[in-house]
């Protein structure tokens, strides 16, 4: 019987050498690489340097060391076709039985801040990839361990009684998922050029990787799982996070971190129900949360700026999911964790791969709708004032907070602020008008000498007329309506000051 050979050539350098001493028990040869070669020789398992094997050194600074046909032959050939035995034997090639391989680390290297094409090109692996694809495309011949975590009972396998077939072929699967991964970070990244006209290219690959199981997904007949997104999030304290949780808590982080001052947000069903900006955080909170305290009741709550013990004591009486903020302060999370069931989340907000593409990306029958993210620059100042009156200083500075919440409002989305405070917000309904109306229920008294933001223009001037009504002095919207003359004359009517943006925030 020939003797039994294994491959290792890892840059995850963990669990290798205990790896490697099982597998030369169990009676494989061992040929490694580089690095991966002296961390097994100085653990004093018996090894074989690649070169020695195929005759050739290691080339271009180590680019070419295990692209050869020694290599792959010995991957590739098919165990149980005796013609493919008898080419190897005749070339002088052992076949390679188990391959242990990861990755350079290319997401890490393009998520370092200063990071340049150079050091990005220098992390793209080649010849993993493609010993990877080798050993998996043969994988009834051929073991293949990617991930670390596999070790110790592949070892065990193979130690006994061997692996089986549906084992070989997870163990494949996973090598191929994590090759189509890295080079879909590949992909994004030089996809990502600032010099390019394409607006968006023919063809997208998303690769996302598994960061935790959840119990079920929208409802308890479905599954689910967290891939990429929050999972810049840690959480500190808590139940485990269900699916409602995790989009509820990227609402409440999405909306806060549109903000620069410091800022409270309390979402409910992905949608601010409260939303406030305040030098001191405790109370942003307590604004926010007056927005509408019914609605509050089992939210998601989030800070742009540390928690602080005042904010956590505000936030006590009151029973919330989730909370989600960069940080907390000790004293506030001793407060927090009285609650045995909140969800305590920090963020890092520079947290990411700033290199690759960031898509927002919406399911549709048999397929994806794939677009960017709604991010763009705009300047208040420099809005268009449609009406006879042009918003004063505190009234822009209000529309300027009420114009960024109703991006994060669903359609048609409307709110009412005043001084940098939500107080009553429409979303999710067929007409403009019904928008109208439920802010002014919520906002009840508050409404009057509110500003009043609309993500999309206003198609008739009933709008208008329902918000004097409320009281509203002022509204930015982003204009363009056939019959924008016919609003404008409605709010000069009712004296009210009236910008247009040219720009629509249409969230769905």
């Amino acid at each position: 019987s020939r003797e039994l050979k294994a491959l290792l050539s890892v840059f995850d350098k963990s669990g290798i050498e205990q790896f490697g001493k099982s597998l030369a028990d169990a009676g494989y040869e061992l040929i490694s690489t580089g690095g991966t070669h002296r961390s097994l020789a100085d653990a004093g398992v018996p090894v074989t340097q690649v070169s020695d094997v195929t005759g050739s050194p290691e080339i271009l600074d180590g680019r070419v060391k295990t692209l050869h046909p020694v290599i792959h032959g010995g991957l590739l050939a098919r165990r149980d076709l005796p013609a493919h035995m008898v080419e190897l034997e005749q070339h002088g090639i052992g076949a390679i039985d188990v391959v242990v391989v990861n990755l350079y680390p290319f997401v890490e290297t393009i998520s370092k801040a200063g990071v340049t094409l150079d050091d990005a090109l220098e992390n793209i692996d080649i010849g993993g990839p493609t010993m990877l694809r080798a050993a998996a495309k043969n994988f009834p011949s051929v073991a293949v361990v990617v991930d670390p975590s596999d070790y110790s009972w592949v070892a065990d396998a193979l130690s006994g009684p061997g692996l089986d077939a549906q084992q070989r072929r997870g163990l494949a699967a996973k090598a191929f998922q994590h090759v189509a991964v890295y080079d879909a970070a590949v992909a994004g990244y030089l996809s990502n050029d600032p010099a390019s006209e394409e607006e968006m290219p023919v063809q997208v690959t998303i690769g996302l990787t598994r960061v935790a199981s959840l119990r079920y997904g929208e409802n308890p007949h479905q599954r689910g799982a967290l891939y990429g997104g929050l999972a810049r999030a840690t959480q500190l304290h808590g139940r485990e996070l269900s699916f409602n949780n995790l989009t509820d808590a990227d609402a409440a982080w999405r909306t806060v971190s549109d903000y620069g001052d410091p800022s409270v947000c309390v979402i409910k069903h992905a949608n601010p129900c409260g939303l406030a900006s305040r030098d001191d955080v405790a109370e942003a909170y307590q604004l926010a949360y007056e927005g509408d305290p019914i609605s509050a009741f089992g939210g998601i709550v989030g800070f742009n700026r540390n928690v602080t013990a005042a904010a956590a004591q505000a936030m006590d009486p009151v029973f919330y999911e989730v909370v989600v903020a960069p940080g907390y302060d000790d004293d506030a999370l001793e407060i927090l964790r009285r609650k045995r069931n909140l969800r305590i989340l920090t963020v890092d907000p520079v947290a990411g791969s700033p290199g690759s593409v960031d898509y927002d990306v919406r399911p549709l029958s048999g397929g994806v709708l794939v677009q960017t993210p709604d991010v763009v620059e705009e300047y208040p100042d420099a809005w268009t004032t449609a009406t006879e009156r042009a918003p004063n200083r505190s009234e822009l500075a209000d529309l300027a907070f009420a114009w960024k919440s109703v991006k994060h409002i669903k359609s048609n989305a409307i709110a009412f602020v005043k001084d940098r405070t939500l107080v009553g917000m429409g979303a999710g309904q067929p007409n403009r008008v019904v928008s109208v109306h439920l802010s002014q229920r919520a906002a009840g008294e508050k409404a009057a000498g509110c500003v009043l933001a609309s993500d999309a223009f206003f198609p008739f001037p009933d709008n208008i007329d329902l918000a004097a009504e409320a009281g509203i002095t002022a509204i930015v919207q982003p204009g363009g309506s056939i019959r924008d003359d016919e609003v404008i004359a409605a709010a000069n009517q009712a004296g009210i000051a009236m910008v247009f943006t040219g720009v629509r925030h249409f969230r769905h």
